[in-house]
């Protein structure tokens, strides 16, 4: 079917018809419904096809870009790694790690080079750690700039569509590309003034940075000093660049009670869904606690919603970007978690990721960039956070730093 949609945009693109995304080869995630193919999300067992696209898949086609397949994942994408009983996804950089998750398998192709751009979603950091583990650019959008739909409320909030790219002029495009509701989405956001690869070319203003080594409480592990010197030496170049860079942390308070009734009801709403699927026992855990626990809790997590906004976003008084490590570990050894049980295993995933999930619980933008390689050769990324509906400014500053950085010419080994 791609090389049928290869032939058919070769010849628009002679006939001189012009789309931003013409022929170029694009990857999706597989919790994204393909016309004509099944929806896994990495469960075992036997699937319906999917009638129609979904309206990320449907946004692609209609800027001509060619969908060449569908990625590799976790069970529901629950854990920070791409791993299940349906395949494995490895890191191009050195295939005995994880590229993360869950959206590795997105982030595994645009690294290896298999494709331009993929998309993934991110429910709790799902496309930043793997964009840092892989060495790319991950947007997080703001919750309801793209839809999710058919899920008109993916995982209450958390869960967000976004591309991964090498660079930050192809992910703002996909991202442009992406954006916009339907009609039925529970969250939705105005359309930008301009556009987000508009913001990619042009310099941002002098910005104030607030540098945060701070965990949301509740999470435990620590931070591996090499990343820690990574986010030092980004924080030293922004300063370069004639940026305020200074050391402030948001105030999280109780932004971890937004996420786990979020999270274990949507896993359980995946698990019922699923009627004949074949499920790790420890997602099954996960959604046992969502039907006993979870959906019980949501009216009060969207009650509480506010207060945790206004108590986060206080550091936005006084800052215009946020800048804090993406993961506090460096990329997991593929079969790290293999057999383990659900304690385990969300324990060491808190642990290797404890910064990207908050962002989700605030609905806020966050980017991941490139920040250099470790001394085993593995990639670091840091992340640019921002407040409500402010990808551009995010976006204009990961344009400016991969300007010096030159991230994009840094590839795996063959």
């Amino acid at each position: 079917a791609a090389v049928l949609e290869a032939r058919a945009a070769d010849k628009r693109l002679k006939d001189g018809e012009r789309l931003p995304l013409l022929g170029v080869p694009v990857a999706i995630k597989d919790d994204t419904d393909l016309a004509g193919e099944t929806t896994p999300f990495a469960v075992g067992g036997r699937h319906p096809v999917a009638v129609e696209d979904a309206e990320v898949v449907r946004r692609l086609r209609a800027a001509g870009a060619v969908i060449v397949g569908k990625t590799t994942t976790c069970e529901i994408g629950l854990w920070p790694f791409s791993e299940s009983s349906t395949g494995c996804a490895r890191n191009p950089w050195d295939e005995r790690y994880s590229p993360g998750g869950s959206s590795g398998g997105s982030a595994a192709a645009v690294a290896g080079g298999m494709v331009a751009g993929a998309v993934g979603s991110d429910g709790a950091g799902s496309i930043r750690i793997p964009a840092a583990w892989t060495g790319l650019v991950g947007i997080k959008p703001q919750r309801g700039r793209v839809s999710g739909y058919p899920h008109r409320d993916p995982f209450y909030g958390l869960t967000v569509w976004g591309p991964l790219a090498r660079s930050v002029a192809d992910a703002a495009l996909m991202l442009d590309v992406l954006s916009g509701s339907h009609p039925e989405d529970v969250y939705q956001v105005d359309a930008p003034v301009s556009s987000f690869a508009e913001a990619a070319r042009v310099e941002p203003r002098r910005l104030r940075v607030a540098v945060s080594f701070k965990m949301a409480f509740g999470t435990g592990g620590k931070l591996d000093p090499q990343i820690r010197a990574a986010v030092e030496r980004v924080a030293r170049r922004l300063t370069a660049l004639g940026h305020k860079v200074f050391p402030a942390d948001p105030d999280y308070g109780f932004v971890g009670l937004g996420l786990v009734p979020r999270g274990t009801a949507g896993v359980a709403d995946w698990v019922d869904f699923m009627v004949s699927g074949e499920f790790e026992p420890r997602t099954l855990v996960d959604a046992r606690i969502g039907r006993v626990a979870g959906r019980r809790l949501l009216p009060l997590v969207r009650r509480l919603e506010p207060a945790m906004q206004r108590r986060a976003g206080r550091i936005f008084r006084y800052a215009d970007v946020v800048l804090t490590p993406t993961t506090a570990q460096l990329p997991l050894k593929v079969g790290a978690f293999e057999g383990a049980g659900w304690r385990v295993t969300q324990g060491g995933s808190a642990a290797a990721c404890p910064y990207a999930w908050p962002w989700n619980v605030l609905g806020w933008p966050g980017v991941n960039v490139p920040a250099g390689l470790s001394r085993e050769g593995l990639p670091i990324g840091v992340q640019l956070l921002g407040h409500d509906s402010d990808e551009a400014t995010l976006i204009s500053l990961a344009a400016q730093l991969e300007a010096v950085e030159k991230w994009t010419e840094r590839r795996p080994p063959n």
